[in-house]
């Protein structure tokens, strides 16, 4: 009697054991991010290799009010779709655009910020929009954004403008080649294109003729408890007095 009284105890203790580990491994789900590591200041990776920038810090509060851990997983941003779709990130919270065509490959949560494209050019330049995407001229973008495709498919094929699109990893990185003169110009979100302005010899010379976009996170199509949990991060952070504090701090102004 006493031997079966102490082998269910021993099952009790056991199942109860089971039970809080696994809840345990529950709570320790960690969501991951993917981010573009040179898209200032949405995101980027700092000097210390640390992921920073508005919407790294924006889903770090969001996370912590709704009770989720997250990892910011830097990579290539062309591929960054297929990644989240092959489940290898579980969001995308890194100035991503709302596009007709992408909303047939993800879900997006509320739209958090408006964007305008331009064109930057050296601050010696008396390059207009006009000149610009002129004269067989070489214009610097970066692969796999909304605006590399409009380009294309409005400007170039379309219109039949006379220019070349020169395709990057990254905007920084066709900011450089338009200060050493491999490009005259690129195109990009006005935000970036302003972290630019500020440290960099360059200017804004105006738009492009695209729309202006908005920016929003995205999640797989199935995945409806996540796109709910951001939707009521989100709504709860631009309420508070933090989603200011957040814009000061990475000098954006809408």
């Amino acid at each position: 009697m006493r031997m079966r009284i102490l082998v269910g105890i021993v099952l009790v203790v056991s199942c109860l054991f089971w039970v809080n580990v696994n809840l345990g491994s529950a709570e320790e789900k960690v969501i991951i991010n993917g981010i573009d590591a040179n898209f200032p200041p949405f995101a980027y990776v700092d000097k210390n290799g640390n992921p920073d920038g508005f919407d790294v810090k924006s889903v770090d509060w969001i996370a912590k009010e709704m009770g989720f851990k997250v990892k910011h997983q830097p990579m290539d941003w062309d591929g960054i779709i297929p990644s989240l779709n092959a489940k290898k990130i579980d969001m995308i919270a890194s100035g991503l655009s709302v596009t007709d065509e992408r909303k047939k490959q993800v879900a997006y949560t509320i739209p958090y910020w408006v964007i305008k494209q331009v064109l930057v050019v050296k601050n010696d330049s008396d390059l207009t929009p006009e000149t610009a995407l002129a004269n067989g001229n070489k214009i610097g973008v970066q692969r796999g954004t909304s605006e590399a495709k409009w380009m294309e498919e409005n400007l170039i094929k379309k219109e039949g403008k006379d220019f070349e699109l020169v395709y990057y990893d990254s905007a920084p990185l066709s900011v450089e080649d338009v200060l050493n003169g491999r490009i005259v110009a690129a195109a990009m979100d006005d935000a970036p294109a302003n972290d630019a302005v500020s440290k960099k010899p360059v200017k804004i010379i105006g738009g492009f003729g695209m729309h202006d976009e908005e920016f929003a996170y995205a999640v797989r199509q199935d995945d409806a408890d996540l796109l709910n949990t951001l939707n009521e991060g989100l709504k709860k952070l631009m309420a508070s007095p933090e989603w200011e504090e957040l814009q000061k701090q990475y000098d954006l102004k809408q």
